[in-house]
């Protein structure tokens, strides 16, 4: 795991739902960030008691960074969490006998991106060579910033990384201290608009727009774990997509949830922010025609040879070793409302 350098340090915000029903499987769940749009669905369904229809007593935390959680699912202080994918394929793809997979894929299109400012006067990716970008190490788009970088025809080398706290990557760029950040659109478009700046100023290459078409945020476990609890497995995944249908229904009610663990948010902000996931990561055609756990696995293989060639790792790694689809629902709890 040479990516990542620890666990990443904090306090995790834990949140439960309920009483148990009896027998309940007892689950550890980490999101994949703090408490803002996207993550809303998720602390709806444990609100509306869509875990515990499903016979599971889950405690779910914030997370720090799609880095970070694979790490902490590993060492088993969590049982699964969500994160964008791509982390746990470079993990799996330098570490032969990790044991993590995805039983489910939540976004179907990569919410990775390069932003900046126009003030900043990087008129095209290229012109990212000799600039400062900022982003905690933990950040899926940092660690996968060398396959955008081959991509648009730049050398991954010719940027240079600060390291940042989460809560301090917009604001390095607002200050003007670095000339750019990586991470989801979800998070850094919105909370560069909430610190102020218009959307106009914003300047936003996404990966999936310059050749690097990946799967984001699943669920990531471990396959023991998933071997010992498959019906706990296909139960997460019953939830999970429960609760993103009723968010898409009634957003203003995930947001008010949203709200009740964590009084400080901007609502509106937080709103835009889930339904811009839902526009271009969640509910995407491919998915509004065909539900979800309908997973490419042409396109996943192409995406784990894109992370290969990215950190010059020749070890092959199939798709049926990071994705393994057994443990889904029957298509009726799959399906998107119309």
């Amino acid at each position: 795991m040479r990516f990542i350098r620890g666990i990443a340090a904090g306090i995790a915000f834990g949140i439960a739902a309920g009483a148990a029903p009896a027998g309940a499987t007892d689950v550890k769940f980490s999101l994949d960030w703090a408490f803002q749009g996207p993550q809303a669905p998720f602390i709806f369904a444990l609100e509306r008691g869509f875990f515990r229809d499903q016979g599971l007593n889950v405690t779910m935390d914030r997370g720090f960074g799609s880095g970070d959680v694979p790490v902490k699912v590993a060492a088993g202080a969590y049982d699964v969490g969500i994160a964008d994918l791509n982390p746990t394929i470079r993990l799996r793809l330098e570490n032969a006998d990790s044991p993590l997979f995805t039983p489910f894929i939540i976004y179907d299109a990569t919410a990775l991106a390069v932003m900046t400012l126009r003030r900043q006067n990087i008129a095209s990716p290229r012109d990212l060579v000799g600039k400062t970008i900022a982003a905690p190490e933990t950040d899926a788009g940092r660690q996968l910033f060398p396959a955008f970088a081959r991509s648009v025809g730049i050398d991954p080398a010719s940027v240079r990384w600060q390291t940042v706290s989460p809560q301090l990557r917009e604001t390095m760029l607002v200050q003007g201290q670095a000339n750019a950040i990586t991470g989801f659109i979800t998070s850094g478009i919105l909370s560069l608009r909430a610190a102020g700046v218009p959307a106009a100023d914003i300047v936003t290459w996404k990966y999936g727009d310059h050749g690097v078409d990946l799967y984001s945020t699943s669920l990531i476990v471990t396959r023991r774990w998933a071997e010992a609890n498959p019906r706990a497995v296909t139960g997460l995944i019953t939830a999970i997509v429960r609760g993103q249908n009723e968010a898409r229904r009634d957003p203003a009610a995930a947001i008010a949830a949203l709200k009740r663990r964590d009084p400080l948010i901007n609502e509106a902000v937080e709103r835009e922010r889930m339904e811009l996931g839902f526009r271009e990561l969640t509910f995407t055609p491919h998915v509004l025609a065909n539900g979800f756990g309908k997973v490419d696995t042409a396109r996943l293989q192409k995406s784990i040879d894109i992370a290969r060639e990215a950190f010059n790792i020749a070890r092959p790694l199939a798709a049926s070793d990071i994705y393994d689809p057994k443990f889904l629902p029957e298509a009726a709890a799959l399906r998107v409302p119309q």
